[in-house]
C-alpha cells in the first residue's frame, strides 16, 4: 500500500507542481466548472431530443437518469463510506487554483459522472468516440491538476463511471432496439 501511495503522490505532485502554469491554471479553471458548460449542455441535449430522433430521445433521458444515479453513488455512499480527505486539505503545499472544495475526495465525481457520460455516448453515438473521452479525460485531468483530488481518486471515478456508463448504454440500446422492433412491426402489412 505504501507503494501505491508513494505513487499516487508522486503523479500528483508531478501535475499539481511540476507542469504548474499560469495558463494550465485557466484552462483547467474551465474545464472543471460545470457553471461554465450549463448553455452547451442545454444546446447539445435539446439538438439530441429534437434532431436525433428516437436514439436522441432515449439517450437525453438515459443519460440525465444516468448522472443522478452516478452523482449520488458517489457523493452520497462512496464518499461518505470511504472518507478519504482531500489532497488539498492532507497536504500543506498543494496549488489550489481555484481554492480548496469541501468534502471527501474518493471517488472523483468529475471522472464519474464524466466517463459515465463518455462510454454511455459513445456506445450510442461511436462516430463521436474520440470527442467524448477526450472531454472526460480533460475533466479528470484537471481536478489532479487543481490539488482537489488524487489521481486514485480519479481513476476509481473514471472506472466506475465507466461501469455505469457501460451498463446503462446496454440499456438504452435495448430501449432502442425494442422501439426499432415495434415500429417495424407496425410498417409491415400482416400477410
Amino acid at each position: 500500500m505504501d507503494i501505491l501511495y508513494s505513487l499516487d503522490l508522486a503523479i500528483f505532485y508531478f501535475l499539481n507542481h511540476t507542469i504548474s502554469t499560469g495558463f494550465l491554471d485557466k484552462f483547467f479553471s474551465i474545464i472543471t466548472d460545470v457553471n461554465k458548460w450549463y448553455i452547451a449542455y442545454a444546446i447539445l441535449v435539446g439538438i439530441a431530443f429534437f434532431k436525433g430522433g428516437q436514439r436522441g430521445k432515449i439517450a437525453v433521458i438515459g443519460l440525465i437518469i444516468m448522472i443522478i444515479v452516478t452523482d449520488q453513488t458517489g457523493y452520497r455512499i462512496l464518499k461518505e463510506l470511504v472518507m478519504r480527505i482531500r489532497p488539498c486539505n492532507a497536504l500543506s503545499d498543494v496549488i489550489t487554483p481555484v481554492g480548496c472544495a469541501g468534502g471527501y475526495s474518493f471517488p472523483s465525481n468529475h471522472a464519474l459522472n464524466n466517463f459515465a457520460a463518455a462510454i454511455f455516448l459513445l456506445r450510442l453515438f461511436p462516430n463521436y468516440k474520440w470527442i467524448f473521452l477526450i472531454v472526460a479525460f480533460l475533466v479528470s485531468l484537471s481536478r489532479i491538476y487543481l490539488g482537489v483530488h488524487y489521481p486514485s481518486d480519479v481513476i476509481g471515478g473514471a472506472l466506475l463511471g465507466a461501469a455505469f456508463g457501460y451498463l446503462f448504454s446496454v440499456a438504452a440500446i435495448k430501449v432502442d432496439e425494442y422501439f426499432n422492433s415495434k415500429n417495424k412491426n407496425e410498417i409491415e402489412p400482416e400477410v
